[in-house]
């Protein structure tokens, strides 16, 4: 830079000294004090500024140091056909200082240094899959809104995964059995004595192979 000062500062001056007309040596004498000066001050060392790394969903940034986080269990979310959005409204959240793991079925979001906390937004096991690669994290004054693409298009029911426990278990076959040696035992504990001594001896006819029925013999 100082070279090319110097060059310009020949140039200018060479100029003056063919230039003829008043105006213009005004304005020549003009640029080469300007010139003279720059040329005099310190140059400042050029100061690299860190371009910030956008993050994207799916790609989990380290942590260098163990951190204590704030769950965030209360959020707001709705979907269309193609995706979800969650909207938590948490002020003061730098792009480049969240932490993100989503993968098919699950995510989990951490929020670093937003004043002076930690945060943490995570769902173990979705309702159904997502593509960890569509994913995407936008940052507003003050709230996050997280954009989670379906794999499958449709409705969910809910975010979290939910195990039908009403559902009949089809992979085993009911007892026949089962039934009346239930109501055997209820006879027994509830019955006196004779009727406890026959079901005794029904019940040990049945296990022996004497009768097929246990109830057979009964009075």
């Amino acid at each position: 830079m100082a070279d090319e000062m110097a060059l310009d500062l020949e140039e200018l001056r060479h100029l003056h000294s063919l230039a003829k007309r008043p105006r213009v040596l005004s304005l020549i004498d003009s640029e080469i004090r300007n010139l003279e000066k720059l040329s005099k001050e310190p140059v400042p060392a050029p100061v690299s500024t860190p371009t910030p790394t956008p993050i994207a969903a799916g790609v989990k940034v380290p942590s260098t140091l163990a951190r204590n986080y704030t769950t965030l269990g209360s959020f707001s979310w709705d979907q269309d056909n193609d995706k979800l959005k969650i909207y938590i409204s948490l002020e003061g959240v730098e792009q480049e200082k969240i932490e993100t793991e989503i993968k098919a079925r699950s995510f989990d979001i951490k929020f670093h240094d937003v004043q002076g906390k930690n945060y943490r937004c995570a769902i173990p096991k979705l309702n159904k899959e997502i593509e960890p690669e569509k994913c995407k994290i936008l940052v507003k004054p003050t709230r996050v809104v997280i954009t989670l693409f379906k794999a499958s298009k449709g409705n969910w029911p809910d975010l979290h995964f939910k195990e039908d426990k009403l559902k009949p278990n089809l992979d085993k076959e009911p007892d026949p059995m089962a039934g009346i040696m239930n109501l055997m035992k209820n006879m027994y504990d509830e019955g006196d004595e004779d009727l406890k001594r026959t079901i005794a001896k029904a019940w040990t006819d049945a296990r022996t192979g004497k009768t097929a029925d246990p109830l057979k013999g009964f009075p």
